[in-house]
């Protein structure tokens, strides 16, 4: 039994070293740590819109009313007898008083190009707060009161990128 107990550790010695010999061929592994993440809400401080201003010109048809220009009145004197006997004669002959005659009017049209401007909202910068710290993100919406953040830790390694995608 003693017998075999050593030729079986030999035999794992021996197969260790293979492992050992294949292991320094290669590159070193590198272990990534794995990230922990939970879901959580964050105080929303401040949201302000992010507004896109669009310019549109178009041709619209404007007229205005031209009343051709009248010749000055000459003020006609007349006398008190003259204002009697028409006043009389118009009682007497019952025929309405003829209006003057109005001019016609004519438009004067043209096309004006009008420029209009639109702004709309493309984007909310959010201030908000989470554990103490404040942060600013600009979102495709307004959240409201609150808003739900992923929360994520991993240890801290020396020479790594901390650049997040």
């Amino acid at each position: 039994m003693r017998l075999y107990r050593h030729t079986l550790l030999g035999l794992g010695l021996s197969a260790c070293a293979a492992v050992t010999a294949a292991a320094q061929d290669t590159a070193p592994v590198t272990v990534l740590p794995v990230e922990n993440v939970r879901l959580d809400y964050a105080q929303v401080l401040a949201v302000e819109p992010v507004y896109q201003t669009l310019r549109a010109s178009r041709t619209e048809m404007r007229c205005e009313e031209k009343q051709p220009p009248r010749p000055p009145v000459q003020p006609q004197e007349e006398g008190r007898w003259t204002r009697i006997v028409d006043s009389v004669k118009g009682v007497f002959t019952r025929e309405p008083e003829p209006a003057p005659k109005a001019e016609p009017v004519r438009p004067s049209c043209r096309m004006v190009p009008v420029e209009r401007e639109f702004r709309r909202p493309i984007a909310y910068d959010v201030d908000y707060v989470y554990k103490g710290f404040k942060y600013r993100s600009r979102l495709a919406e307004d959240p409201g009161n609150r808003l739900r953040i992923r929360v994520s830790v991993m240890p801290y390694i020396p020479g790594q990128n901390l650049a997040t995608p």
